[in-house]
């Protein structure tokens, strides 16, 4: 069996109960507002101790300037649905050829604190790819073990005060990359959904 084929099983095996997931940064909003779309690619590298790509993005971007993210961005009226949108944006943020991306699925949306709906799509790409960051955007890529991610242990949870509100987030720290916020928290949404054992 294919590492695809492993991740498409856990997704659709059957849960006892509904796993628990996190929709979004705040509870407070509508889940049916999606007035800005998003996608993100989960790519997945196929080697014996499969890995997932990040990237680390450059401290002049206005949002969200130096932290860790998956590839993606916003869902163009020329992209034909989130998985268009997530290839696309990866082949321009990090040269990840398209035809290298075995798409898994679409897994549990997020909504972020800055309002957008973010469609995570989980795909599994070979290993040792020549990927190059689009400078503009993209300081670095990095891979790191999907046990590791998709670890509970490795899961923490944080709190920080916001204009006067206390906002939680989830954070998984990898060497010295610190993966928090949306990031983070649908890598333990994948983690609840997948029941991931490497």
């Amino acid at each position: 069996m294919t590492l695809a084929d492993r991740l498409r099983a856990a997704l659709d095996a059957p849960h006892g109960t509904a796993p628990v997931l996190l929709a979004g940064d705040h509870h407070d909003f509508d889940p049916d507002d999606s007035a800005h779309q998003a996608a993100v690619l989960i790519a997945v590298t196929d080697r014996a101790e499969p890995g997932v790509l990040l990237t680390q993005r450059t401290e002049t971007l206005r949002r969200h300037a130096g932290q860790v993210a998956f590839p993606g961005g916003r869902i163009d009226p020329e992209d034909d649905g989130p998985v268009a949108a997530a290839l696309r944006e990866a082949q321009e943020e990090i040269a990840l050829p398209v035809d290298q991306v075995d798409i898994v699925g679409i897994v549990d949306a997020y909504r972020t604190v800055t309002g957008y709906h973010v469609t995570p799509v989980l795909g599994v790409v070979p290993p040792d790819l020549p990927l190059v960051p689009a400078e503009a955007e993209v300081a670095d890529w990095f891979e790191v073990p999907l046990g590791f991610l998709l670890d509970p242990a490795n899961q923490r949870r944080g709190s920080v005060q916001v204009a006067g509100r206390e906002r939680r987030y989830y954070e998984i720290l990898w060497n010295d990359r610190r993966i928090w916020g949306a990031t983070a928290a649908m890598l333990v949404n994948l983690s609840r959904r997948l029941r991931w054992t490497a």
